[in-house]
């Protein structure tokens, strides 16, 4: 094989020499990649092989695909060669044929307030499109999936369900916090920047030093936004092992847990372990108990249902409001506290948590995860081979015990109401009592809400609302952390709500309600509010409402004209076209989408 590029404190190594000896001879039968290796009428697919640099010994090895999302286009997938360079080194060692392909990422930041964002969502159904195709046609074995940007970690999660082959999820990490005026910052930080030098609150020139200094490397952006919400799933879900999420995207521990990552597919393989051994209603309640305990983004709402959907598991939108009642909120990260992953890393990452989620009975310890062990047996290794803290030698001001939480309910909160009829979704970093009323002032799109913002026009007791921003209206179901961090930078984070078809950034914070269903744009009562409408947010309540009777609700709903599509034509004509309800998850597939 040819040589890898060279990784931190490591000299570039090539492949080839791993020990096959398990699979030495000829291949298991049940492996689908004999299709293209075996027999004398597979010699032209040999040859194509040997032109890339495969031997004999490689040809008679499982084939595991290693999908790569790397592209300069984030700092979050910048890195990404070098960590599935580490799994390739894995793989090989442990007697795979490691073969890595390529697929797209968005770079959700950088698309943030731009009609670009619509390709945000979509990007995940393609990443998952995408990789199933690649292992289908390519007959592979087995998968590592290579994950950075937000929507590359669902994308490579559905794909290997969909194609249910041994597989290993693995993250390619967080970014380190940046330093700016003696504190710690985050990209939220310069969000809100712009809301803040709006206002005038903040100099141009401190906006432009933030600026500068708020990402300083290579990584996924470092609060509990949707990729370390996502991460941190992965191992309440099994699908990951556990530890891995939270290790920084330059470290050397990154590359140790990619490597890791290699040996495990194969080990997958060696026991015939699936993602449909690993993933059960358990496995998804413990995912959803860590996000709200943890304060994960309400994106991870969105791509558990869809998870769960491609996986045949029962899971619906109020599963989530049950859960969150029940789990307290022990961990206060970005955005609604200080600290970021990193942080959390150096006391001992996700397993600090699960484990006290797992001791108060909070969690499904019988679950299945990857390494072939039930979750309480992992945590347990861990724990004996000196991997993490114990629980009393851990000193952290943002973890807090079952007993003595943060908050008593998790952070999501799962709003119903006359507005909301399918459910409406909330992550709550301030006041979990917190109860609102005012005038709608509505807006058709987004840009149109961040312009009133921008112009201080915005008055406390306004109620945002932003609508044709859903998964068919938008298409695409924009997230809209440009304007509800302008809207906290400018001071209103607890005196103004916002509401929305669309969706929110992980980085969100404040009294913003996201994935309001039905959306709009197939006639859903969120359409009908006109400027004026008292609006009513009560999350003890769990009520998104307008004081409409039904009688008025219904009188506009008779006058309402569906929207046309706002593209004629390409992929967002085709995925706005096909998507499913937000509180279906908003998935593609089509036997998912058949009777919705």
């Amino acid at each position: 094989m040819s040589e890898q590029q060279s990784r931190p404190d490591e000299e570039a190594t090539s492949r080839g020499g791993g020990d096959a000896d398990r699979f030495a001879g000829t291949k298991d039968e049940s492996l689908r990649s004999r299709d293209v290796t075996e027999g004398a009428e597979r010699a032209p697919h040999r040859s194509m092989f040997r032109a890339m640099g495969f031997d004999d010994e490689d040809l008679s090895s499982p084939i595991v695909g290693v999908p790569n999302p790397a592209a300069d286009i984030t700092p979050c997938n910048v890195h990404l060669d070098d960590v599935a360079d580490a799994a390739l080194d894995g793989i090989d060692a442990a007697g795979g044929m490691p073969i890595e392909f390529g697929t797209i990422t968005i770079s959700d930041a950088i698309s943030m307030g731009t009609e670009g964002m619509k390709a945000s969502l979509i990007s995940r159904e393609v990443i998952a499109d995408s990789v199933e195709l690649v292992s289908f046609g390519e007959r592979m074995d087995a998968l590592v999936t290579v994950a950075g940007c937000d929507k590359n970690l669902p994308g490579m999660l559905m794909a290997a369900i969909r194609t249910d082959l041994p597989s290993v999820f693995l993250y390619g990490g967080s970014i380190m916090p940046g330093q700016h005026d003696g504190r710690d910052v985050t990209i939220v930080q310069v969000f809100e920047g712009v809301g803040a030098y709006a206002e005038g609150d903040m100099s141009g020139e401190e906006l432009d030093e933030l600026e500068r200094h708020a990402c300083p490397g290579a990584g996924s952006c470092g609060g509990m936004f949707t990729a370390n919400t996502m991460a941190s799933i992965s191992e309440a879900l099994g699908m990951a092992p556990l530890g891995s999420a939270s290790p920084p995207a330059e470290d050397q521990e990154r590359y140790d847990v990619a490597e890791r990552a290699g040996e495990l597919a194969m080990d997958c393989i060696e026991n015939d372990r699936r993602p449909s051994d690993i993933l059960s209603r358990k496995s998804f309640e413990n995912a959803i108990a860590l996000q709200t305990a943890m304060g994960g983004s309400t994106n991870a709402v969105l791509h558990l249902l869809a998870l769960a959907g491609e996986a045949d598991i029962d899971l619906s939108i109020e599963d989530f409001d049950e859960i969150s009642r029940r789990t307290p909120k022990i961990a206060d990260l970005q955005p609604g506290g200080n600290s970021v992953m990193n942080d959390l890393h150096e006391v001992g990452g996700v397993p600090v948590v699960l484990r006290r989620l797992l001791e108060a009975d909070l969690l499904h310890g019988d679950a299945m995860t990857v390494t072939g062990r039930t979750l309480a047996e992992e945590i347990e290794e861990l724990e004996a081979n000196g991997d993490f803290p114990a629980d009393d030698d851990i000193e952290a001001d943002f973890l807090y015990t079952v007993d003595e939480p943060k908050e008593a309910e998790g952070a999501i909160k799962i709003l119903t109401g006359n507005l909301a009829p399918e459910g409406s979704v909330l992550k709550v970093t301030g006041d979990d009592a917190f109860y609102h009323e005012g005038p709608a002032r509505v807006f058709t799109n987004e840009e149109d809400a961040m312009e009133y913002v921008q112009s201080g026009e915005i008055e406390s007791g306004d109620v945002i609302v932003i609508h044709n921003e859903g998964p068919t209206g938008g298409p695409g179901m924009r997230e809209m952390l440009g304007v509800t961090a302008a809207v906290v930078g400018a001071g209103h984070e607890d005196d103004v709500a916002l509401l929305t078809d669309g969706r929110f950034s992980g980085a969100t914070r404040g009294p913003m309600i996201g994935h309001v269903a039905p959306e709009a744009a197939v006639g859903g009562p969120i359409g009908l509010i006109e400027d004026g409408d008292e609006i009513t947010v009560d999350i003890p309540e769990r009520d998104l409402s307008v004081d409409l009777s039904e009688e008025e609700l219904a009188e506009r709903r008779e006058a309402f004209e569906t929207p046309e599509p706002q593209y004629e034509g390409g992929i967002l004509a085709k995925y706005g076209r096909d998507f499913a309800s937000a509180s279906e998850g908003a998935v593609t597939n089509p036997r998912l989408t058949r009777d919705l």
